[in-house]
């Protein structure tokens, strides 16, 4: 018999996580390699942030508190619902975790049994299959294509529901693609939804302030007030304020729900950093100037990796709405080989190749549920990535 569980059989290390960690190695040997896999900003978190919390441990506010978050964030995030979204809630249907990833985990955790579905689009993040089954749930992956932009249609999803559907994950701006849901687009997804009572909905909202070209993000409960009820939309303070190692993510929803997901996490890692609790509620209160001119700096970003890959032959890069990746396909060139005469047959060998022989790090698409396709983190500087993607280009030129 095995000591370790069998739930573990099921599922498998983040592929992001193991390109990163890939990649660091190689430059720690010696190697100018260039990574653009991780999902993290390449610039700091801003200062008015760093003195809050400078200042919450100069004030002794570093004890436990509630299990699930300290009263002034949980009503800084309903305050930011209501501002953004004009969504209402009470500081009971608020919870906050470490991370993001922690808060969508827990509502699995508290939700799921044998049985249960969960509809995830793909490309997905590569974490939300794997805590749908760690959870004991089923994930139900619904495949999108480059013809419709990597978003799901309503058809698509009223045909993957069954009565067993328990959840329906959204993410838009979506990690890996970029890609943005229109208020349309989504309202024709929300229209489903209405038909099915039975399914709930768990929206990631992580990237809602990197839009670019005018696009204006919406969530599922402000385009339809109707699906409120049954509604947990997840966000965190990681990307648009440069937070990822602060590790606060919150999540808002039915209060039976929020009361559940306070269950597990009690006994688990009972409540976040406290400091870091008191950063996220200035983040979430205070200035929120830097965020247009980061997206601004992100958008350029993203036209200049876009405008270099496009370049290569086979090499086919749509351009999404927001967050700070793209998501090429790499289908002409498939089958071709390399100068040492390793056959491209996967998006997995094409990554694999570019970090040996082109020292640039990206994440193979099947990692994502959808190939085949790479993704690309422009969250770098632009003399990084005109480096890398001169690479890519030279490394492509080489396949015969």
């Amino acid at each position: 018999m095995s000591f370790l569980s069998a739930t573990l059989s099921r599922v498998k290390p983040s592929p992001t996580v193991a390109m990163t960690a890939k990649a660091a190695e190689l430059k720690a040997a010696g190697r100018d390699i260039i990574g653009l896999s991780a999902g993290e900003p390449d610039f700091d978190t801003p200062q008015n942030i760093k003195d809050a919390a400078v200042a919450a441990i100069a004030a002794g506010k570093t004890k436990y508190t509630a299990p699930d978050g300290i009263i002034e964030l949980k009503q800084a995030v309903c305050a930011k619902m209501k501002r953004d979204h004009g969504l209402e809630y009470t500081p009971a249907q608020v919870s906050v975790g470490t991370g993001g990833k922690q808060t969508l985990y827990n509502a699995f955790m508290a939700t799921l049994n044998p049985g249960d579905e969960v509809i995830i689009p793909a490309p997905y993040w590569v974490s939300y299959p794997d805590m749908v089954l760690l959870a004991g749930g089923t994930p139900v992956v619904v495949e999108t294509s480059l013809d419709t932009r990597f978003k799901l249609t309503a058809e698509q999803l009223d045909s993957a529901i069954t009565p067993n559907t328990k959840w329906f994950i959204f993410n838009s701006p979506s990690n890996p693609t970029g890609a943005g849901y229109s208020r349309a687009e989504l309202k024709a997804l929300t229209d489903v939804l209405m038909r099915h009572p039975h399914v709930w909905v768990m929206t990631d909202d992580m990237y809602e302030h990197l839009a670019y070209d005018g696009f204006e993000f919406c969530t599922p409960a402000q385009v339809e007030p109707g699906l409120y009820p049954r509604t947990l939309t997840c966000n965190g303070v990681s990307k648009a304020y440069a937070m990822t190692g602060w590790r606060i993510g919150y999540a808002a929803g039915p209060v039976e729900l929020i009361t559940a997901m306070r269950k597990v996490q009690s006994q688990s890692t009972s409540n976040p950093c406290t400091i870091s609790q008191w950063a996220a509620v200035e983040a979430l209160n205070g200035t929120q100037e830097f965020l247009a001119p980061n997206a601004a700096l992100f958008k350029r970003r993203r036209d200049l990796v876009i405008s270099m890959l496009n370049a290569v032959d086979g090499i086919d890069c749509p351009t999404p709405e927001g967050a700070f990746y793209v998501y090429p396909s790499i289908a002409g060139l498939i089958g071709k080989t390399t100068p040492a005469g390793t056959l491209i047959d996967s998006d997995e060998t094409f990554c694999t190749a570019l970090l040996e022989k082109a020292d640039v790090a990206v994440v193979f698409g099947a990692a994502f549920g959808l190939s085949p396709n790479f993704r690309v983190s422009y969250a770098a500087s632009d003399a990084a990535l005109t480096e890398a993607c001169t690479r890519i280009q030279r490394f492509c030129a080489s396949l015969v």
